[in-house]
């Protein structure tokens, strides 16, 4: 083998080993355009596949995206050609691109991409190939880091390309990562090998050719080793990025928690205790389980839903994070959930006219269990544990009971207060959050007396004294709890 292509094979090899892209016996699908960075990389990987160690199997796929007729037929068959000559499979595609931008509403860059990852991932199915080797090298990844800058990028996007990403099951490798273009032309030289030049690359309307052709011979006159110091940057900045990302989902599943409608909850004082790089990326990380219809979620959005959760005061608000997302807070309470509310689903309501009775309340988890018992003990026997408990002199309440919902202006009479008090501000008073004020219930007797908020507050009505003869014990329970109000002591049958 030529020298160069020698050093090449090897240090692909080597690149191959050390970041995982193929194991022995692998089946590979290469992406050939034809240009010199895909024949040689067609080269290189049908060197290393003929060795006995590798036993590697290529699949050659080529693009016609039917920008330039005549010149994309010219290039189709010369990568057919070209792929007969090491008898590999070939795999042909042949696209409308301008017809697919005005359907889909697409500029040309995206269109194409869209239609060039899709065939290659049906062509990787179709042989039972793990991974789809792509011709990008060191003045590529150049180019998109200053694209990635330009544009305001975090450190992901100064990670630049990775060697090794996975989408749809299927690897996307790039073993010429570390290699520069001056390299892979002068291996084509050397190997005889002939290549085609696209001409569109030529034309400086694109934004990644204006920056080839434009913006890096500009900057390369303040510092000759450009290239290769943009590169060096994005190998540390893509360490440094992934360390971040597991120092994120450690944090995410530390903090942040799932309830029954899927909402994503944080707590805003955990939050403050992050340093404000891994804020932003826990933040950051949140959003991706969200249908934000964005590959990368917005700078902005991030910092609006940091600084909200960061305010000093206990506030509520909502921020529109789209696609129908959104992130709420409420006290010390952060969520990110993945619909709007629904809005007002009606008042739950439901007449209790036979006990003892289960009551499951929707949307809550929760169920309320209302029973009629007859003392046996002293009073002092007969004790709530906790707010989730009451009891009420059955004879002092008017029956049917009911349990529903709040209604607007719905006022509880409040033990001790000697006087009423508006649910709402009783709500506030609490800190339930906004969110929750619609769901929780309200026991009602037939009288309209409020006379327990369970959970929350009991009235002043129908106290258990020391002549009662029969108790009614209510009790606001989970829908995976035991059955039962639990008193302090054995004092009902």
């Amino acid at each position: 083998m030529e020298p160069n292509l020698n050093q090449a094979v090897q240090q692909v090899k080597e690149l191959a080993q050390d970041n995982g892209l193929w194991t022995p016996g692998d089946v590979i699908v290469v992406a050939v355009s034809g240009g010199p960075d895909s024949v040689a990389l067609l080269h290189i990987l049908s060197h290393i596949a003929r060795e006995a160690e590798a036993g590697l199997e290529l699949v050659v796929a080529h693009v016609n995206h039917g920008f330039r007729p005549e010149e994309s037929a010219v290039e189709a068959d010369f990568v057919r050609q070209l792929t007969s000559s090491y008898d590999w499979p070939f795999e042909l595609a042949e696209f409308d691109v301008p017809l697919y931008m005005k359907e889909h509403g697409m500029g040309g860059q995206e269109a194409a991409r869209n239609l060039r990852y899709d065939f290659l991932f049906r062509v990787a199915r179709k042989y039972g190939a793990g991974s789809v080797a792509l011709a990008h090298h060191g003045d590529d990844q150049a180019e998109t880091i200053l694209m990635k800058l330009i544009r305001g990028s975090g450190l992901t996007g100064l990670g630049g390309m990775r060697m090794k990403r996975k989408e749809k099951n299927v690897e996307l490798i790039r073993p010429l990562l570390r290699m520069y273009k001056t390299d892979l032309v002068r291996i084509c030289e050397e190997s005889g090998l002939r290549f085609v030049t696209d001409s569109s690359n030529l034309i400086n309307k694109y934004t990644r050719n204006a920056i080839r052709l434009d913006v890096l011979p500009f900057l390369g006159q303040y510092n000759g080793q450009l290239v290769p110091s943009l590169n060096r940057m994005a190998i540390i900045a893509e360490s440094e990025d992934d360390f971040m990302n597991v120092a994120a989902e450690e944090q995410m599943e530390r903090l942040v928690s799932r309830d029954r409608s899927g909402n994503l909850n944080l707590s805003c004082s955990s939050l403050a205790g992050l340093h404000v790089a891994l804020q932003r990326r826990l933040i950051k990380l949140i959003l991706t389980y969200l249908p934000l219809n964005t590959e990368e979620s917005d700078f902005a959005k991030v910092e609006a839903v940091r600084h909200g959760a960061l305010q000093e005061h206990p506030t509520t608000w909502r921020i529109d994070l789209g696609g129908g997302s959104f992130c709420r807070r409420e006290y010390d309470t952060l969520s990110f959930l993945a619909q709007q509310d629904a809005g007002n689903e009606g008042v739950f309501q439901c007449l209790v006219e036979v006990l003892p009775a289960v009551v499951p309340v929707p949307g809550t988890g929760r169920i309320l269990h209302i029973r009629q018992l007859q003392r046996t003990r002293l009073p002092e026997a007969m004790k709530p544990l906790s707010k989730d408990e009451a009891l009420f002199d059955a004879d002092e309440l008017s029956c049917p009971l009911t349990v529903r919902t709040r209604l607007p202006g719905d006022t509880l009479r409040v033990a001790g207060l000697g006087g009423s008090k508006k649910v709402k501000d009783i709500f506030i008073d609490d800190k339930v959050p906004p969110s929750s004020r619609d769901r929780i219930p309200l026991v009602v007797d037939a009288a309209g007396r409020i006379l327990w908020i369970p959970g929350i507050r009991r009235s002043d009505a129908a106290w258990v004294r020391a002549d009662t003869e029969t108790v009614i014990a209510m009790s606001w329970e989970a829908e995976d709890g035991n059955a039962g109000l639990v008193m302090g002591g054995d004092g009902y049958s």
